[in-house]
């Protein structure tokens, strides 16, 4: 990169609203060579899974990986929402390999429903995009009293990296892409304090601590395995204009519209992770606009060295029996429990 390029850069990173709108990414794809070298390269025959693929940035990104020969399996919840993302992005792709299954993020039974089945029909994963997500204006729990943005944002992406090691290790080189949100930048994670209880639940709090604890498992899933031929990259994806954005965030929505990123320009990023060769990403970064990027702008929303730790140990212990349950922030809050057992490692 160029002194000029990489002053704009920081520039535009500094500068906040610019670095994270359609302004930022139209200047650095000018100017910064991961963009200037040529578009990422085809992935002829590679096996991804998208969550969240039925609309928004989901959608674009299954759309382009089809696009460059990946055979893309996505997840949803409904079958109608299914068959409809399934017909388009066929249509849009020219694929024909394009497949999903059914199963919402909050209820881990169908999560595991879901893996099993994937792994019944297929030995090996390439890449697993965790993109789906939801915000909950009031408090909402299931039966067994876990918050349903904890549930859903937390432990089920944690649950279903955990199910589909086998075939991620079988795939090696492959690699895990969380898909993360700016909020994060305000929190701090503190494994104690990650379930917000009923009675001072805010939704964008709730998502954004949520946000912030998936990076940093990134980055521990990253410590733990390395070595193992799995990576694992977290990124963010700019602010982008997508019906979840203007339902959840109608103020920001109404103020940001004229600068709001496409969801193709939102997914760009996740393309490029999951088609440029490992040895040029590493793993355990946090991206945006092809670059590692800083994750603390706020230097107090910094966690101690061991919150990640613990975080991933109370989700293994959570997910591999039935009776651990996540930290408590007050009585008012509960956490589920599970049964499934630890992946295999190597």
């Amino acid at each position: 990169m160029t002194g000029f390029g990489q002053a704009v850069d920081a520039a535009l990173d500094a500068c906040v609203v610019p670095g994270f709108s359609r302004i930022g990414l139209a200047v650095r794809s000018r100017l910064l060579p991961e963009f200037t070298a040529g578009e990422p390269p085809a992935i002829d025959g590679k096996a991804v899974i998208i969550t969240g693929a039925t609309s928004g940035i989901g959608y674009a990104a299954a759309v382009a990986l089809a696009r460059r020969g990946a055979a893309v399996h996505f997840l949803a919840r409904g079958r109608d929402r299914a068959e409809r993302a399934r017909r388009g992005i066929a249509a849009e792709s020219g694929s024909t390999r394009i497949s999903y299954g059914l199963a919402d993020l909050e209820d881990l039974a169908a999560v595991r429903a879901f893996a099993s089945e994937f792994r019944a029909s297929h030995n090996r994963l390439d890449v697993l995009i965790h993109n789906a997500g939801a915000i909950h204006p009031q408090f909402r729990a299931d039966a067994a009293g876990t918050e349903l943005t904890v549930l859903g944002q937390v432990i089920a992406p944690f649950l279903l990296t955990r199910l589909l090691m086998p075939a991620l290790l079988a795939a090696a080189p492959s690699r895990v892409i969380t898909v993360s949100s700016g909020g994060m930048y305000t929190q701090r994670l503190d494994p104690a304090t990650l379930q917000m209880p009923r009675s001072r639940y805010r939704g964008a709090t709730a998502y954004a601590k949520a946000k912030r604890a998936q990076a940093a498992l990134s980055r521990e899933w990253a410590r733990r395995l390395a070595g193992t031929g799995v990576a694992f990259h977290a990124m963010h994806p700019g602010w982008v204009n997508t019906p979840g954005v203007a339902a959840a965030l109608p103020g920001f929505y109404q103020v940001t519209r004229p600068i709001l990123l496409t969801p193709e320009q939102g997914a760009d990023t996740i393309i490029w992770l999951a088609t440029m060769p490992p040895e040029r990403l590493g793993s355990g970064r946090f991206w945006h606009d092809r670059r590692p990027r800083p994750e603390y702008p706020l230097p107090w929303t910094r966690e101690h060295d061991r919150a990640a730790r613990e975080l991933w140990d109370q989700l293994a212990a959570a997910t591999a029996t039935g009776t651990p349950k996540l930290a408590q922030q007050g009585p008012d809050s509960v956490a589920a429990d599970h049964d499934i057992p630890a992946p295999r490692q190597r």
